[in-house]
């Protein structure tokens, strides 16, 4: 196994030892650029497809259309996420988010005609592959783009990936929004909305991160199949990667909750339909306004430990306040109060685990990110789908055992990471 980065090299700045040429002058502001266009471009793409994914279920009713092919969506997404780092390796990066894009666009795209499962199922299948895609490249470029900003202006890299990666979930997490009837006009709003996504997109710089094995034509079968493997496999062998996998899979459980569960059995009871929108609005500001003050304050583990910390123990609150009044209609207050507390989890989730891949596997950061969208993705498609068959208690159970594993992974990690990673060692 190969060696690990020190806990004390996570916590130390980053400088720059010679003086920079004058040709970095102008690269010093490209950078954090970059990260406003990236951070723009996916509220735009993101706006438009949640809103649709939050129609899904009512607008393809037939035979449960919609709810399947969400289904299709995420399971498809886990298992290419075991693939695409690769993949993104051999694209380059500005040609992986903008082949991401493509299916999230015929997605959208394919509403405007009749929804038939021949027609769905293999876009949802494709959309699948493209989010994987996507969504690994995102995590490189978002922390490729934060190496070079401290290098380049002799900053702390840790504390530069957390402002970073706290932007780009702030505007992430302000798609959230309610949504009014289905109609073909909603449609091409949010068709508009991703192509003008795309297309801002396009004025990205490109951040590759490829070394020369991979962009060596001449390798021979056997050693792109060895390459393959070991990018798709080999972070698992890292004890780290082990002990964050429950956290990742737990993000992916609660997002599903908010968006299977929450909304239906919590808030349309209470508040009805219409309070769903609101509610979400709730969920979405703290979620915005959380992950910049925690991107802001990340600086390294120590600081990444106690906003995990917090986040565990506020959606953690919410389980037991809901399995405490299970029975009972919550009034507007409640609502409003569960819906703050849940996206507050959410956005420390989202900056924090963006923050430690970031600084934890600087060789193989598409591999780390592959395996956070591999367990996240695949928490959702799981709540899709067991969704329908248990009760709401029974999942509010589940989520409450699974923040707390999580937590207790991610514990051992920070109280005894180091141990266990240097007893792995070959």
């Amino acid at each position: 196994m190969e060696s690990l980065d020190s806990r004390d090299d996570i916590e130390k700045p980053l400088l720059h030892g010679d003086e920079s040429p004058p040709v970095l002058l102008t690269k010093k502001s490209t950078h954090a650029r970059d990260v406003h266009i990236l951070s723009f471009s996916f509220l735009l793409i993101f706006l438009a497809f949640g809103a649709a994914q939050n129609l899904e279920s009512t607008v393809d009713t037939d035979k449960g259309l919609g709810t399947t092919s969400l289904g299709i969506v995420y399971s498809s997404f886990a298992l290419f996420s075991l693939v695409a780092s690769p993949v993104v390796r051999a694209l380059g990066s500005k040609t992986a988010l903008l082949l991401g894009t493509s299916g999230y666009w015929l997605f959208i795209a394919v509403h405007l005609i009749k929804q038939t499962w021949y027609i769905m199922y293999p876009i949802s299948l494709y959309l699948g592959f493209a989010s994987s895609i996507i969504w690994v490249e995102q995590g490189t470029y978002l922390t490729s783009a934060a190496r070079r900003h401290a290098r380049d202006n002799n900053l702390h890299e840790g504390k530069t990936i957390g402002n970073f990666n706290g932007e780009f979930w702030m505007m992430f997490a302000c798609r959230q929004e309610g949504t009014p009837g289905q109609t073909k006009f909603l449609y091409t709003v949010f068709l508009c909305s991703m192509t003008l996504g795309i297309i801002l997109m396009c004025f990205l710089n490109s951040k590759d991160t490829v070394e020369k094995e991979y962009q060596d034509s001449s390798r021979s079968f056997s050693a792109s199949l060895i390459s393959f493997l070991k990018s798709a496999i080999a972070p698992l062998f890292d004890v780290r990667m082990l002990f964050i996998i429950p956290l990742m899979a737990y993000t992916g459980l609660q997002q599903a909750f908010v968006w299977a569960e929450f909304t239906k059995y919590v808030v349309t009871p209470s508040l009805g339909m219409s309070g769903v929108g609101g509610a979400m609005a709730v969920y979405g500001f703290f979620d915005a306004i959380c992950s910049l003050v925690a991107g802001r304050l990340t600086s390294g583990l120590k600081t990444i430990s106690l906003l995990v910390s917090g986040g565990a123990l506020l959606q953690a609150v919410v389980f037991v306040w809901l399995l405490l009044k299970f029975s009972q209609a919550s009034g507007l207050l409640s609502i409003v109060a569960m819906a703050a507390l849940l996206g507050i989890g959410d956005g420390v989730f989202n900056t924090q685990i963006s923050a430690l891949l970031g600084m934890f596997f600087k060789r193989d950061t598409e591999g780390a990110f592959a395996q956070l969208k591999v367990w996240q993705s695949g928490a959702i498609a799981v709540i899709f789908f067991i969704s329908p068959c248990i009760s709401l208690e029974t999942m509010v159970v589940v989520m409450l055992t699974a923040v707390l594993i999580a937590y207790g992974a991610f514990v051992y990690l920070f109280l005894h990471g180091e141990e266990a990673v240097s007893s792995s060692r070959l």
